[in-house]
């Protein structure tokens, strides 16, 4: 049994902490250092935000806790075990099965369809065609996206890409969703619909969801939200 096979088989059904991480520090050699010691915690079902001013290391953040990134120092635990210790196919696994990410720009491969892009982590998981097929089309039905299954991603629109994108991170049923700056490149009513959509898919498959964001409107929507600037996360606000 892999190790994330056996974070699945241990993810009780509500309760508990799923991500903890502890003194974060990443330097960059050109930017200098960006996350200065940060220290955060999500409870299985929160949807939480960070905000902050451009460049203070959101995204650097994600893709750490993603494992897309190593801090320079620091530890990040996921389920209760710490994920630098994971193999190389341990931590390859752990970004497909237990990780969903969703981009600020979608990056769907264009002369796919909708329903290809969203199957293929599945394909790479190894899932047969038959399944991986069924399972997008489900997902893109959950995202109002149906009808498009078949179209390429090239022919959407922005705000239907970025449904694809949700759809794609959704798709292997992840425990975690992380969302960079998701609505970023939309306008406000297109943004409005694909936050109320995330929102929905929250709630309906009990996730637990860490999303970027300059929107503080939005933010406010979320269960917690975590302030970083100058290298170090603070509550922000706490909605009741």
């Amino acid at each position: 049994m892999t190790v994330t096979e056996n974070m699945t088989r241990e993810r009780p059904d509500s309760g508990g902490e799923v991500l903890r991480a502890e003194g974060l520090h990443k330097h960059y050699r050109a930017a200098g250092e960006i996350l200065s010691g940060v220290t955060l915690s999500l409870q299985r079902g929160e949807m939480v935000a960070v905000v902050g001013p451009s460049g203070c290391g959101k995204s650097t953040l994600l893709h750490i806790l993603a494992a897309l990134d190593t801090p320079t120092s620091g530890t990040v635990y996921f389920a209760g075990k710490v994920v630098s210790s994971f193999s190389n196919s341990e931590l390859a696994e752990f970004r497909n099965r237990q990780i969903g990410f969703v981009w600020q720009r979608h990056h769907l491969l264009a002369d796919f369809t909708a329903a290809e892009n969203v199957a293929f982590p599945l394909f790479l998981r190894g899932v047969s065609t038959s399944t991986a097929q069924a399972t997008a089309h489900e997902r893109l039905d959950q995202v109002g996206l149906g009808s498009r299954a078949e179209s390429s991603a090239a022919s959407l629109s922005g705000g239907e890409q970025q449904r694809v994108a949700l759809a794609r991170a959704l798709a292997g049923d992840p425990a975690l969703l992380l969302a960079d700056e998701p609505t970023g490149d939309l306008d406000e009513q297109t943004a409005e619909s694909v936050f109320q959509l995330m929102q929905s898919l929250h709630r309906t498959r009990q996730l637990t969801s860490l999303v970027a964001t300059h929107n503080l409107s939005l933010a406010r929507r979320c269960d917690r939200i975590l302030n970083l600037e100058h290298g170090l996360i603070t509550e922000r606000v706490t909605n009741v």
